[in-house]
């Protein structure tokens, strides 16, 4: 009985309406989602002559540390780790394209990082949070969903990149796509049927599954020791700090991180229906902080930026609501750095059902925005479209903030337009211009 008085002393849980079981059950399945960016960060880095291993370790440990602060001091049910395109912007543009070594980046990473602490601390980052229209806040929700969904299918193959279209239908018939189907109709069954930790058991199900049809290979190992950090660790050249590049690389990741982050925590917040009174997330602060810390710590181990990740939806769609949710995550991190060849096997097509499925989930807020008042609800759609047509939180925000403000500005309704709002419009367009 004491560990139960602990949990809900620290969490809140009768407070927040949840269980011990059904928070646990919740991180469980928030880290199944996200799992894939143990093996995806390090494939990645690696293309900027990192090595693999070294960033294996380093994006569970920082991983873990944002989780941690997540969960104790923000008491919130949202997981951090190190940022899908985030990373590829670090390998394939800073690396690649300017032709900077990798330990520039990094840099470039850990003065993002420390930045951010200091925002946050002044609270210019929660004060960002709170000028968001309300319908906005809806629309991102909605957008997360898109994104959340088309991740998912993507992720599977179900869904590749088109010839002459954006997007084209895969080959359904065999292979991941195929699975990823079949797991679709298995969860979406168990759903149907409320049993619960349905999006879970999905998963479990379709890994199954995937044995026969030759997808899900069987481990060779079931424990392997953390590989080790020296590659990586605290590797950085400060040799381009003052120069026009570095500034610039700087400026993107703390603009597209800035977002990703603001966008996640609004909109799982308000399908999680946790949003305070005049649409505030609860200790934004302290959530803010937790992404702040980790990019600082996760520069110095080796990784690049760490965020809060959309795929926390799918712990808050089982019901997920404090942080214990998020702590129980962290510990199948800290697990998964000893039995890497367990989670490393679970393929993609087994989570992408999990994916879409939040995605349904994350679409409830549309209702909620007034679509007879074009001045709210054109910059609601563009935020919500341009999420998944751009593959970015971020950019969808920059359609949805850009188009709230110059249409209420054009049409006499300037007086619901805060000074903010114009700061980061502003903003906004010096982004664009600078590319």
């Amino acid at each position: 009985m004491q560990e139960p008085n602990f949990l809900e002393k620290q969490f809140k849980l009768s407070q927040n309406k949840t269980t011990v079981r059904t928070e646990i059950l919740a991180g469980i399945t928030t880290f199944m989602t996200m799992a894939y960016i143990l093996v995806v960060n390090p494939l990645t880095l690696s293309e900027a002559d990192m090595d693999f291993e070294a960033v294996f370790t380093a994006t569970a440990l920082s991983s873990i540390v944002g989780i941690l602060i997540m969960a104790f001091a923000a008491n919130l049910p949202f997981a951090l780790a190190p940022g899908m395109g985030l990373n590829a912007f670090f390998a394939y543009y800073v690396v690649q394209t300017l032709g900077y070594p990798w330990q520039m980046a990094l840099t470039a990473v850990l003065f993002e990082g420390i930045i951010f602490i200091i925002l946050t601390f002044l609270n210019i980052r929660e004060a960002i949070i709170n000028s968001i229209p309300m319908s906005l806040k809806k629309s991102v929700s909605v957008g997360i969903g898109l994104f959340i969904a088309l991740i998912g299918l993507t992720n599977a193959e179900v869904i590749i990149p088109g010839s002459g279209v954006l997007v084209a239908l895969g080959d359904i018939r065999s292979g991941e796509p195929l699975l990823a189907l079949i797991g679709l109709a298995v969860t979406g069954v168990l759903l149907a049927k409320k049993v619960k930790g349905a999006l879970f058991l999905g998963i479990l199900i379709t890994t199954a599954v995937g044995f026969p049809m030759g997808i899900t290979k069987i481990p060779e190992a079931v424990i392997s020791p953390p590989p080790s950090l020296a590659p990586t660790f605290a590797q950085f050249d400060f040799s381009n700090v003052f120069s026009l590049d570095m500034l610039i690389v700087i400026f993107t990741f703390l603009f597209v991180d800035l977002f990703d982050t603001v966008g996640t925590l609004v909109g799982v917040a308000t399908k999680a229906d946790m949003l305070e009174e005049g649409g505030k997330v609860p200790k934004a602060k302290q959530a803010l902080l937790a992404d702040a810390v980790a990019t600082t710590v996760g520069a110095v181990l080796g990784t690049s930026t760490v965020t809060t990740y959309v795929e926390s939806a799918s712990g808050v769609a089982e019901g997920g609501r404090t942080g214990l949710t998020s702590l129980t995550t962290g510990f199948f991190f800290i697990i998964a750095l000893l039995f890497s060849p367990i989670f490393i096997m679970i393929p993609s097509s087994a989570t992408a059902p999990a994916l879409v499925l939040v995605g349904l989930f994350m679409l409830s807020p549309i209702k909620d925005i007034p679509f007879d008042d074009f001045t709210e609800s054109i910059p609601a759609f563009l935020a919500m479209i341009m999420m998944p047509l751009t593959y970015s939180i971020s950019e969808g925000i920059v359609f949805g903030i850009l188009s709230y403000v110059v249409i209420k500005l054009l049409s006499g309704k300037a007086k619901e337009i805060s000074l903010l709002m114009y700061l980061v419009a502003i903003l906004f367009l010096i982004k664009i211009y600078i590319g």
